[in-house]
């Protein structure tokens, strides 16, 4: 689902091509204004382009979904520069506690179970201009910086999508591949997405069958 300019601005979208911002303390600064007064940035990560918005504002957070074309049953990622960031949206346990220990920041998602009800995905990413950014501007909602089904973007003309009002440009992102996405909720870890982080380096290889 694309959205025509009409509907952005119903939705309370600019159809007006983004500003480029360098990652400077002055880009990153207006950056995170724009992010407080509800809009979607693009900014790049350790694995490809990503939209951000306002973990804290529902409306800016729905937005996302109205660039991208992202079907609402399609949860975006909860992105943060610190564990202890996470207070208030998920409950960390001793097994989480130690995947995060091993693998961030870097290109794991951990599903955890949510404060207010149901799963959420969250991750630390390595990339200095993301971790800034997050700094700056506190957890946001993600998604990567693509039209749904499109291939992902790794620059920051690629993340220039109607909607986005500013691309944090950062180069060309370094990963290319999505994070590895790990489901911590069940009594057994399970990989949902195999990305950057293959499934036997984070849990060990297959047991051995008998017989």
């Amino acid at each position: 689902m694309v959205l025509h300019p009409h509907e952005l601005r119903a939705f309370g979208v600019s159809s007006r091509g983004p500003r480029f911002l360098k990652p400077t303390r002055a880009g990153l600064t207006r950056a995170a204004q724009l992010i407080r007064s509800g809009g979607v940035i693009a900014f790049p990560t350790d694995t490809v382009y990503g939209l951000g918005a306002a973990a804290d504002d529902e409306v800016a957070t729905r937005r996302v979904f109205h660039i991208k074309g992202r079907p609402v049953g399609l949860p975006l990622i909860l992105m943060v520069a610190a564990e202890s960031q996470l207070e208030g949206f998920v409950h960390v346990d001793s097994r989480s506690e130690a995947m995060m220990r091993r693998w961030w920041p870097g290109p794991l998602t951990l599903i955890l179970y949510a404060k207010g009800g149901g799963t959420l995905g969250v991750r630390i990413p390595k990339h200095k201009v993301a971790l800034d950014l997050l700094r700056a501007a506190g957890p946001l909602m993600t998604t990567s910086a693509n039209l749904h089904g499109r291939e992902p973007a790794m620059t920051a003309a690629d993340a220039e999508l109607p909607g986005v009002v500013a691309v944090m440009d950062g180069g060309t992102a370094p990963g290319g591949v999505a994070s590895t996405v790990l489901d911590l909720t069940g009594p057994e870890p399970h990989v949902l997405r195999e990305g950057a982080i293959t499934t036997p380096e984070l849990l060990g290889p297959p047991p051995l069958r008998s017989g």
